[in-house]
């Protein structure tokens, strides 16, 4: 069986993560869990790895990775960017910008179901 990991990348500030980033890791539960009953007939398999970071990581924030490759470097177009993030400055204390990823004239503060299930599928070729 061929393997594809995904890796989330979040803040992670006393137990808690931030609105978009948690939206982002709703949206990756869904498309794994969903992933994993399509493509176990085609012999792959979905690897989750959750890496929570500090606010010193905070750049590397909101990211998922895809056997190693940030999603953004997978979707043609795609690529990241930054905005004020509201949630995160209250966990943090200070105000501070988190990732966004930008696609299709869209920016995107949590990455939706769709972009990150066209991302796998991309990789898996199917």
């Amino acid at each position: 069986m061929k393997a594809i990991t995904i890796e989330w990348r979040h803040l992670v500030e006393k137990g808690n993560t931030c609105m978009r980033c948690s939206d982002t890791g709703q949206a990756l539960n869904l498309v794994i869990e969903q992933l994993n009953k399509e493509c176990r007939n085609c012999g792959w398999r979905i690897d989750f790895i959750e890496t929570p970071l500090s606010a010193m990581d905070i750049a590397e924030s909101n990211s998922i990775l895809i056997n190693g490759a940030p999603i953004e470097d997978i979707l043609p177009g795609a690529e990241s960017g930054e905005s004020h993030c509201e949630s995160c400055c209250e966990m943090i204390g200070t105000s501070t910008n988190c990732r966004t990823v930008e696609f299709a004239g869209d920016s995107f503060a949590a990455i939706p179901e769709s972009m990150i299930h066209s991302a796998i599928c991309r990789v898996a070729g199917c």
